[in-house]
């Protein structure tokens, strides 16, 4: 179990135990509680003492990246099962699979979605709280070349940048983890804002690299591992309700209630 939440739980343990807290105290220990028994909760779901992250590179030779929100009848597709059993249905293989990006309470993209070269929800340079929010906000997409990239979104220039008219596939998530080569400035590595994590980084090759953590961690932590393997971009996709398909791995969480997701299959 990752040492944070052992030293979290030790401390709770011990100050619960002592008559003398106050009421605002007992509500704020509850509340942080609460917190650490959902992270307790998403390590167990996603233990695996074969890997600490489970990554997968895409390659764009070989493979291709498609992202799915509603089936053909436009129901929302959900879960990584109703995804695999969907992208059989059309006559493909899934590689991959992973949940692409925040959604709102109905499962529809919280932000920027373009699927099969038409966009489905449009931009959203909101200010707000929570994950998606922090800056620098971004996007992911695959270009009708196959070629994939990140881009920030967070300034009027960013947007500018981003090549509209080539784009097959698009998600919008944040915050940026790795911006132009650097960790985002908002994450320290001391931080006790942990949790399972997943996101996409684009290595040096051009390729996208998915990662999921498979225990809980902060942002820099996780940052870093894309950093450390040479991407100059990556986004955070989500937190807790990550999941991760990856048979050839034998890592195979078919569960959620997702937006949009993203997978991978073989290239025709």
């Amino acid at each position: 179990m990752n040492c944070r939440i052992v030293y979290l739980i030790a401390c709770l343990l011990i100050i619960s135990a002592c008559d003398r807290i106050d009421e605002a105290t007992k509500k704020q220990l509850k509340k942080e509680g609460k917190k650490v028994a959902k992270q307790v909760a998403g390590a167990a779901q996603h233990f695996d003492g074969k890997h600490t992250f489970v990554a997968f590179e895409a390659k764009q030779n070989t493979q291709r990246i498609k992202m799915f929100w509603k089936d053909n009848n436009g129901n929302i597709l959900g879960s990584l099962q109703n995804l695999k059993t969907y992208v059989e249905s059309q006559g493909d293989t899934l590689l991959y699979a992973c949940n692409g990006g925040m959604y709102m309470q109905n499962q529809s993209p919280l932000g920027w979605y373009i699927e099969n070269e038409k966009e489905r929800k449009p931009i959203n340079t909101k200010a707000g709280k929570g994950n998606f929010y922090l800056n620098p906000k971004g996007i992911f997409y695959v270009q009708k070349n196959n070629l994939t990239k990140i881009n920030s979104i967070q300034s009027e220039n960013d947007r500018k940048k981003v090549p509209a008219s080539t784009i097959n596939y698009l998600t919008q998530s944040g915050p940026m983890l790795v911006h132009e080569g650097k960790i985002n400035a908002l994450f320290t590595p001391s931080s006790l804002n942990i949790n399972i994590r997943n996101g996409v980084g684009i290595l040096q090759n051009g390729n996208a690299l998915f990662v999921m953590s498979t225990y809980p961690l902060c942002f820099y932590d996780f940052a870093k591992y894309f950093a450390d393997k040479g991407c100059k971009e990556a986004l955070y996709l989500d937190g807790f309700v990550s999941r991760t398909y990856y048979p050839e791995e034998n890592y195979e969480q078919l569960d959620g209630g997702f937006g949009v997701m993203i997978g991978v299959v073989r290239k025709r």
